[in-house]
């Protein structure tokens, strides 16, 4: 198909102490609604979508209506959108897939668009240093500490998510992996291996490294930098949705790349 595919990371909604969510989610509604008049043939979004998100039989957190709505519209209009748990909202059950028909995928992506080869990742646990992240990453998807963890009562669960999600983000944030960029290093290997388009997150620093025959991409995020990236024939494109500190739309390109 030859249609235009969008990639989105980062957004992290429902941030705890965020003043800006509000705001935040009016940009996003206002992105997906965007999509539906495009035609957008998939949108994939590569993680992170919410900060925290924790799912129980019958319980789910509690907000972005008009998000889950603007979603539902997205789909009805024939776009397919495919979802790939980071590591602050890689607990899900059913609901997604029951309410929207939205599979969540917990592994890497491998695919061709158009012809080109796509290695779709959300980035969390290639970074340098990052041994206690990985340990961490084995203990929470363990369906046993799931288990134990779905006994609580959801008020409880889903507050300490919240906050739990909150401090590990800060922790990140100001974490010193060494200069090298790890997901960049892995990112680049993977070009070398033969595939064009790299696509990473979880760094919420928009960047696109080309190569010959490939390139790098990391989308940033949708907190401050509202970037995200569309393919549509052989180019792929890196832009910046909203200029958080000019208020404003403006939907520009930041870098692109045609293989």
């Amino acid at each position: 198909m030859n249609g235009e595919y969008y990639f989105l990371s980062d957004a992290h909604l429902g941030m705890v102490h965020y003043e800006h969510g509000k705001e935040q989610e009016d940009i996003l509604i206002d992105f997906l609604k965007l999509l539906v008049t495009r035609k957008a043939e998939e949108l994939i979004i590569n993680g992170d979508f919410f900060d925290s998100w924790i799912e129980y039989r019958q319980v789910v957190p509690k907000g972005h209506y008009r998000v889950f709505s603007a979603i539902y519209d997205l789909v009805e209009a024939g776009t397919k959108i495919t979802y790939l748990a980071g590591n602050h909202d890689f607990w899900r059950g059913k609901y997604f897939e029951e309410e929207f028909g939205v599979p969540i995928l917990h592994r890497h992506i491998e695919r061709e668009i158009n012809g080109k080869k796509f290695y779709i990742h959300h980035g969390d646990g290639l970074a340098y240093k990052d041994t206690g992240y990985k340990i961490m990453k084995a203990v929470l998807r363990n369906r046993v500490s799931q288990f134990l963890y779905s006994l609580l009562h959801p008020d409880i669960g889903l507050w300490l998510a919240k906050h739990t999600s909150s401090k590990s983000r800060g922790y990140t944030s100001q974490k010193d992996y060494s200069q090298k960029d790890g997901l960049l290093d892995a990112g680049l290997k993977k070009v070398e291996e033969g595939f064009n388009f790299v696509v990473m997150g979880h760094r919420h620093k928009p960047l696109m490294v080309k190569r010959e025959n490939g390139c790098y991409i990391n989308l940033g995020d949708w907190m401050k930098s509202f970037s995200y990236g569309v393919f549509s024939g052989n180019k792929f494109t890196l832009k910046k949705y909203y200029d958080f500190s000019g208020k404003k739309i403006v939907d520009s390109v930041l870098e692109e790349f045609e293989a």
